[in-house]
């Protein structure tokens, strides 16, 4: 499947920003699951690329001069493929998977997370991930504007409501709490009829003699060609698509477009 994509992010201050840094996780790398055959990202000033200690691709945005706005905008073209029960064929990674056991502050398992990841007996199998996925949509329900992006995975059982991101951390949560490497990828998703955004977070989890089986839990599905994979960390703060700080500028306000539009491969 081609996935074409376009992502504009505009940030316009109150003040004028005397300095700024971005920190910007928004360019795919090829692997087993998908091929990048076109990407840009158009950004106002130079963009210093490196790789961070993930293996994401990492660029930086420093703009030292006055502004009031920030405008960055990503096109692209990759091409996936069908991933069977969601497993992909990549190695494990630079990162020893113990440190995917490790809890984070969004990722913290309270009493609540611990009976709910005791729901499904094992988890030892794609299965078995579809599983506890449904346990965690039915506990959790997809409500935009209930949490925000620091909210932790206990507060979004508690709320009863959340987005993909909470949904990844609460995945992550349940699967670390039974010691199972799990870690959290942001990307996009060609949304098909869903009300769900195409910006979008989900999981892989590590299952030994099977390695990593790609999980969206707010679909309770595998992860598959409709997805494009931007970046992998314990939770979104390490994976979050930009992230960055600020002199001056007062208040900010932010608008973000995402389109994905999915053609079959010939």
């Amino acid at each position: 499947m081609y996935l074409t994509i376009r992502h504009d992010t505009s940030y316009r201050y109150e003040a004028t920003v005397h300095y700024s840094i971005q920190q910007l996780r928004l360019t795919p790398a090829s692997g087993a699951s998908q091929t990048v055959r076109r990407w840009s990202i158009d950004a106002p000033g130079k963009l210093d690329a490196a790789l961070d200690a993930y293996g994401n691709v990492l660029h930086t945005l420093v703009i030292n001069k006055p502004h009031s706005e920030i405008h960055l905008r990503v096109t692209g073209e990759v091409e996936t493929v069908p991933l069977a029960d969601g497993v992909l064929r990549d190695p494990p990674g630079p990162i020893p998977l113990e440190h995917f056991t490790c809890a984070t502050r969004l990722t913290e398992a309270d009493a609540a997370i611990r009976e709910l990841a005791a729901t499904v007996p094992g988890l030892a199998s794609p299965a078995g991930l579809i599983a506890l996925s449904g346990q965690i949509v039915e506990r959790v329900k997809y409500r935009a504007g209930i949490t925000e992006v620091s909210s932790t995975a206990a507060e979004a059982l508690a709320l009863g409501n959340g987005v993909c991101q909470d949904h990844a951390h609460l995945m992550l949560a349940c699967c670390r709490a039974r010691g199972v490497p799990a870690r959290y990828v942001s990307g996009y998703i060609e949304p098909g009829d869903v009300p769900h955004s195409a910006s979008h977070a989900w999981v892989d989890v590590w299952l030994d003699g099977t390695g990593w089986v790609s999980i969206d839990v707010t679909h309770a599905a595998f992860a598959s060609e409709r997805y494009c994979r931007l970046a992998v960390a314990r939770d979104y703060e390490a994976a979050a698509p930009v992230r960055g700080r600020r002199i001056g500028g007062l208040e900010e306000k932010l608008d973000v477009s995402v389109t994905v539009s999915a053609q079959m491969a010939q």
